[in-house]
């Protein structure tokens, strides 16, 4: 997939920053390269030559001996005496013993031995049988001890979910880790003050066989209390306590403490949000919430340069204020100027109520010149919108007016007063490098003659989104969009709820905006859209990768007079920072036309 991406960044002091940040990236390119030179893999391989050992010969097991060699130290030059090769030999034994202990070898025969004919010395290892947990028992003690249903179920879900069973070996930090992870799972719902009162490995050396016993106390449940915010000097603590996810005396949970927290370092307003509890027994029944907040500058201005195969080069000025009228609303102003497209825009947003709500008032002007036609546009709007972890939801009323200039054919001014609703769902696994998932959304909007609009119509759209992996790296996408706009006719709909189709994201191989209803020399909507895209991307590397891809569709005044038309080929794909970027040869399908899709943007 084809991503049209322009990189801002703040007058300011991150001119520096951004300047860094891409030398680095171009520095670790190259220094990836320079380690898969032949010249670098033979320094690395001498390397490791340099440090295998020079007297000494390491026989042991394949399972023990990378261990070995890599934590303990072998002597360089030969031994000056029997007894420093004696002392050297106790000391290797001992230590040999400690580490094959981590890994549950408790009955080790380790000897250094003369090699034949003045050969190396060799260093015997013979680690014996392997220790494997033969007995697993854990006992739960306060709230989480009580016998109720609710308490029964948890402590066998949290006995079956215990990382180190019954047959496993006895390894040192899996037995730490098994018992971290089962004091989390303990304390990350209701019971904050958990803790480990005894824990037992009960090893037999004569059987490599080990009994595991753990006692934990869950304590009282604890209950969510009073949010403390410290740090706030610019705006009003209710900004802050309308993003939590809990309400007071809510039984406690880790999850929400960290929801709230992504949450925070996400408004604008914040340069930085710690948020914690000390879970105090004495205070279990209202825990404070501690929340420690950074402000961020208000107004920030961001310049940036970018180019596209759809709009050409482009330009723009980014101003925001996120204390507009000492009120935390935040206002944005945009000037962009490209090449077929003129826009300046501005928009003050509300801070989201406790409802997870925002109402946002804004307007915009914009020129384009796209495929001989030329429009002038005016709009206002207002809308309310709520955004989840998965989900998005607008719904607005905007007046827009727009003068149509087609080569070719009649000047006319057209404008509607439309009611839309849009609905968003994503579920990816990467938002910025999706491999799996999929981000599905419909609209719905129209206008009334009755009200301030030249002609009824109602506005339909839906676009489905789809990844799926393929082996370890390569990922299938799957695009498919479809529109209609219910009218007797197109003229007097304004652009916004008519459709195009061709160029980045819709069919590549055709010029952007290319596919249409022809009105003298230009091509403008049509009241019927589909198109969809096939696409496999292989990746050979971490950040590179090449994609096969068929795109098809069309955009024509009624489904009678529909006919898709197809591209194909091939790219390359980048995974840059700032998402995935595409470099893309299509072919059109009916005459055999080649044209390059490419998009991307230079940060100063």
């Amino acid at each position: 997939m084809t991503i049209d991406c322009l990189t801002r960044s703040p007058v300011n002091s991150s001119i520096s920053f951004h300047a860094v940040r891409w030398t680095l990236l171009v520095l670790c390119i190259a220094l990836n390269l320079f380690c898969h030179t032949p010249a670098a893999a033979q320094t690395i391989q001498n390397a490791d030559k340099q440090s295998e050992p020079t007297i000494i010969k390491l026989s042991a097991p394949k399972s023990v001996k990378k261990l070995i060699k890599k934590h303990l130290t072998f002597p360089d030059e030969p031994f000056a005496s029997d007894t420093a090769q004696a002392a050297y030999a106790r000391k290797a034994k001992q230590e040999i013993k400690e580490l094959l202990a981590t890994e549950g070898y408790f009955t080790p025969v380790v000897t250094l031995e003369s090699g034949v004919n003045g050969e190396k010395l060799i260093l015997k290892v013979v680690p014996g049988a392997q220790t494997k947990v033969t007995e697993v028992t854990i006992e739960f003690q306060g709230d989480l001890a009580v016998e109720t249903p609710e308490h029964h179920q948890r402590v066998e879900q949290l006995r079956r979910h215990w990382q180190l069973g019954a047959g496993e070996p006895f390894r040192t930090a899996v037995w730490e880790e098994a018992k971290a992870a089962l004091l989390a799972s303990v304390a990350e719902r209701e019971y904050a003050a958990a803790q480990i009162t005894s824990s037992q490995a009960e090893v037999d050396p004569a059987t490599a066989s080990a009994k595991l016993h753990i006692v934990i106390d869950s304590g009282p449940v604890f209950y969510f209390g009073d949010l403390q915010i410290s740090g706030l000097t610019r705006y009003d603590q209710s900004i802050i306590s309308n993003y939590a996810p809990f309400q007071k005396g809510d039984p406690y949970r880790r999850d929400k403490l960290l929801a709230f927290q992504t949450t925070l370092q996400n408004i604008p307003h914040l340069s930085s949000v710690s948020i914690s509890i000390h879970p105090d027994i004495a205070s279990h029944q209202a825990i404070p919430v501690e929340v420690i907040l950074t402000e961020a500058r208000s107004q920030q201005i961001a310049v940036g340069v970018g180019y596209s195969t759809n709009t050409g080069a482009r330009g723009e000025i980014n101003y925001r204020n996120y204390n507009f009228l000492n009120r935390a609303l935040s206002m944005s102003s945009l000037l962009r100027y490209e090449q077929k497209r003129q826009l300046f825009s501005t928009r003050i947003d509300t801070i989201p109520d406790e409802n997870n709500y925002l109402y946002s008032l804004g307007a915009k002007i914009e020129r384009t010149d796209i495929e001989d036609l030329k429009t002038f546009n005016q709009r206002v709007g207002l809308t309310r919108e709520r955004i989840t972890e998965k989900m998005r939801t607008q719904v607005g009323i905007a007046w827009q007016r727009e003068e149509r200039q087609p080569a070719g054919a009649p000047d006319t001014t057209t404008y509607a007063l439309a009611l839309d609703t849009w609905w968003r769902y994503h579920n990816v696994d990467n938002p910025l490098h999706a491999r799996r998932g999929h981000i599905s959304e419909i609209r719905i909007g129209g206008g009334s003659q009755y009200m301030l609009s030249k002609r009824d119509f109602v506005r339909t759209y839906a676009r489905h989104q789809h990844w799926w992996p393929i082996g370890a790296r390569d990922v299938l996408f799957l695009r498919a969009e479809i529109g209609y706009t219910i009218a007797s006719s197109r003229d007097g709909i304004p652009q916004e709820y008519l459709f195009r189709a061709g160029g980045i994201n819709s069919v590549r191989g055709y010029d952007f905006l290319s596919l249409g209803v022809r009105e003298g020399n230009a091509i403008v909507g049509g009241r019927a859209l589909g198109t969809g895209t096939l696409e496999y991307v292989r990746w050979f590397t971490e950040k590179w990768g090449a994609a096969l891809f068929t795109d098809v569709g069309d955009a024509a005044d009624s489904w009678q007079s529909f006919k898709p038309s197809f591209g194909y080929g091939s790219g390359i794909r980048w995974r840059s920072p700032a998402g995935p970027l595409a470099l893309d040869l299509a072919r059109r399908h009916d005459t055999g036309t080649l044209r390059v899709h490419f998009s991307i943007a230079v940060a100063f």
